[in-house]
């Protein structure tokens, strides 16, 4: 009241003798604008109340207006991190970008005006749940990994997944140079992530897991918050033909070798289409009985091995196979190179072949007298058309 008079004394000084008429126009003003008392009409409603415990993470969080229109809402948690939304509806109502995290404090203020202009603030603070279940995932590439082309980002969950759409809502892909990267759910509990072609060289991928709070499935929530960077390395694609018996090591579409291999004996085939290498062993035991192959082989030492599909394929040296290579199919399905037991000999061909690949990088079937690769058997969706990897 002290500042509304000191005002309308300084409008009075200021009229001099033009204000002598005491007809009562004037009173009120301060200059050409008029002070305005009257408070805001606008209503302001946040959704959970001021305090609420144990809130859900996915769709608790409302804020609206009435007689008013919304004009900012900012949501922050305990450290001061903002949490992205909208205002929609004309200003009616405002919604997150994103779910909230679980067992944390949340402070919201927002903001309304109504037709004249005038404000009306409201804040609120709340407690989401803390999880009883929790599931996480378990991803490949490492964090900081130079990978081949070929190499998708693949997270495999602990638990079976009911609701795909929120949890690949909050995994999100960011490149350089920009592509767009589709995911595929394999089951309900892996989801791969790839662009259409083979990744380009240099590419830089940077994954965000903002899995903490996400209700997988019911009752069930991710606890993952965390960041993953991966590089892509030189383009190298490796042919293998089994009617020539022989493999093409291509970099940037260019051949760089020819190796004599051999494959999968009648019966026993390798499989066709693309591969993606997923493990890197100096020397590996391989052992029949772990295949379905009960008692036909048992070798605790094989040479530069490389995993090729989950079900059992390699691609590595092999120092038992006297004049196959390049000759005839000899092998259980694998992809066989010339080495020397003990893998000491780093001129051998299986020797410089493991030594010139990564993880990621592809390794192509043709002409075998097997089907084509199932795309979930190891790495391998680049087996679909995008078509159906975006379906």
């Amino acid at each position: 009241m002290l500042a509304g008079g000191l005002l309308l004394a300084t409008a009075a000084c200021g009229g001099g003798s033009d204000s002598g008429s005491d007809d009562g126009k004037g009173k009120g003003e301060a200059g050409s604008g008029k002070v305005d008392n009257k408070p805001s009409q606008a209503v302001v409603s946040i959704a959970p109340k001021d305090g609420a415990k144990s809130v859900d993470t996915m769709d608790a969080l409302k804020v609206s207006a009435s007689e008013g229109k919304l004009s900012e809402v900012v949501v922050k948690d305990a450290k001061g991190r903002a949490i992205p939304g909208k205002i929609t509806d004309g200003g009616a109502r405002w919604t997150p970008s994103t779910h909230l995290a679980a067992s944390t404090e949340y402070t919201v203020r927002a903001v309304a005006k109504d037709s004249e202009g005038r404000e009306k603030a409201e804040e609120s603070s709340f407690t989401t749940l803390t999880p009883q279940a929790t599931f996480t995932g378990t991803f490949t590439p490492e964090d900081g990994s130079k990978v081949g082309v070929g190499m998708p980002f693949s997270v495999r969950f602990d638990r079976g997944i009911t609701d795909p759409d929120a949890v690949e809502k909050a995994i999100s892909i960011k490149t350089e140079p920009a592509v767009e990267v589709e995911g595929h759910w394999f089951g309900n509990d892996r989801l791969d992530f790839r662009p259409e072609e083979y990744w380009k060289e240099g590419t830089k991928v940077t994954v965000d897991l903002n899995l903490d709070g996400v209700e997988g499935r019911d009752g069930v929530y991710g606890e993952q918050k965390k960041t993953v960077s991966f590089t892509i390395g030189r383009n190298q694609v490796s042919v293998v033909d089994v009617k020539t018996k022989k493999m093409k090591i291509t970099q940037d579409g260019k051949v760089i070798k020819t190796i004599p291999v051999t494959t999968g004996k009648p019966g026993y085939d390798t499989w066709n289409g693309q591969m993606v290498i997923t493990e890197k062993f100096v020397q590996t035991r391989m052992n029949g009985d772990t295949v379905g192959y009960d008692g036909e082989y048992d070798i605790d030492d094989v040479p530069h091995a490389m995993r090729l599909t989950q079900s059992g394929t390699f691609i590595h040296g092999n120092y038992w196979g006297g004049d196959a290579f390049g000759n005839y199919n000899a092998s259980h399905g694998c992809v066989g190179l010339r080495d020397v037991k003990g893998a000491w000999d780093k001129k051998a061909p299986a020797a410089w072949f493991f030594n010139h690949s990564m993880i990621g990088d592809v390794v192509v079937v043709k002409n075998s007298n097997d089907q084509t690769v199932a795309p979930d058997n190891g790495l391998n969706g680049w087996n679909m058309s995008w078509e159906e990897w975006k379906k």
